[in-house]
């Protein structure tokens, strides 16, 4: 005969059952609340679970394709990349221009570059370390300074192809959105922004390169939504707050607040403003002429390579066949006349 295991239920359970039948006999109004409190005595009297880690299978491993290089490095976005320099087929081999934008601790780096089959080709270039030529020397990785960034490459590349008389800009930068339109017989230099990896909230420092290169009289398609002072609920741009960031308003206004509530941290946080003597109050006039300064001369200063010194070499010099021969010479000499020395004194 087969015997039937008898299934005794635990205390837990046995507690479970009689609680769920005296709420069926509740009324209805009166249900909620007994179940919200049999629920939290349920998690109370529960053991909490710890998470398990999920073993990955050997076969998982041995078909795991790994990403791009430069992905893996987080120096590419190449879902981004593709699109953007993907060229119709009958515009044959005409290059695809991208305006790149990328930050790093100390500098920002802006570049014109297109794609080709061997590697992309530099354009042109700017960099934020160049603008104390330019008279800004603190402050290099802001929003004011990504704006000059974007400037100093616009205005560079269009005197590169000859085309700075046609297309000037925007002169007065006021906040506002600007977008070149055609002069002359040639179009305007057109590119597409290329932000990496970079997340594209709205005040972010890419968008004050963009917001320069655009009043330095480049054609990039772009919409006014990511511009610092854009109001997600209005659905506009306020003028003013984008030209407070342009010119260093919120530097300067931050500069006021340290000084009146924290003026220790002033001195340390500001303390290459204040070694420059630069003042809140005069850091708008200090943009103003940079953003002049860049107009004037947009060009790369060249720089003359120190030639390296010459390093005293202490290895010996390989002897010619020559050399060799007369050194051997002058041994044997040295061995005949020696050995005619010793015959003498034997004598």
């Amino acid at each position: 005969m087969m015997s039937h295991r008898s299934i005794v239920p635990s205390p837990n359970e046995v507690q479970l059952f009689h609680s769920l039948s005296r709420i069926q006999r509740k009324p209805a109004a009166s249900r909620l609340g007994s179940w919200i409190n049999l629920e939290s005595s349920m998690m109370e009297s529960s053991p909490i679970l710890a998470f398990v880690k999920a073993q990955k299978t050997k076969a998982y491993f041995k078909r795991f394709q790994v990403k791009y290089k430069r992905r893996r490095a987080g120096k590419t976005d190449y879902r981004a990349r593709i699109r953007l320099i993907n060229q119709d087929k009958n515009k044959y081999n005409t290059p695809k221009y991208r305006f790149v934008v990328r930050f790093t601790n100390k500098d920002i780096v802006a570049q014109i570059i297109s794609a080709t089959i061997a590697g992309d080709v530099v354009l042109a270039a700017a960099y934020s370390h160049e603008l104390p030529r330019y008279g800004l020397e603190v402050g290099l990785t802001n929003y004011a300074a990504a704006y000059c960034t974007g400037l100093l490459l616009a205005r560079r590349v269009l005197k590169t192809l000859e085309m700075d008389g046609e297309y000037e800009g925007n002169v007065e930068a006021t906040g506002e959105d600007f977008s070149v339109e055609p002069a002359g017989d040639r179009r305007p230099f057109r590119a597409l922004l290329d932000v990496g990896l970079v997340r594209t909230t709205t005040g972010n420092r890419v968008f004050g390169a963009l917001k320069g290169a655009l009043d330095g009289g480049l054609d990039i398609p772009h919409s006014d939504k990511r511009f610092a002072g854009f109001s997600k609920d209005s659905k506009q741009l306020d003028v003013d707050v984008h030209r407070k960031y342009i010119y260093g308003g919120h530097v300067s206004a931050y500069m006021n607040t340290l000084m009146e509530d924290e003026p220790e941290k002033y001195q340390t946080h500001f303390n290459g403003f204040i070694k420059k003597g630069i003042e809140p109050d005069g850091i708008e006039a200090m943009y103003k002429k940079v953003h002049a300064a860049i107009r004037a001369d947009p060009s790369v200063k060249k720089t003359e390579k120190q030639q390296p010194k010459k390093h005293k070499r202490y290895n010996l010099k390989k002897l010619t066949y020559e050399e060799r021969k007369a050194r051997l010479i002058e041994r044997l000499n040295a061995l005949n006349s020696a050995d005619g020395a010793d015959d003498d004194d034997d004598e």
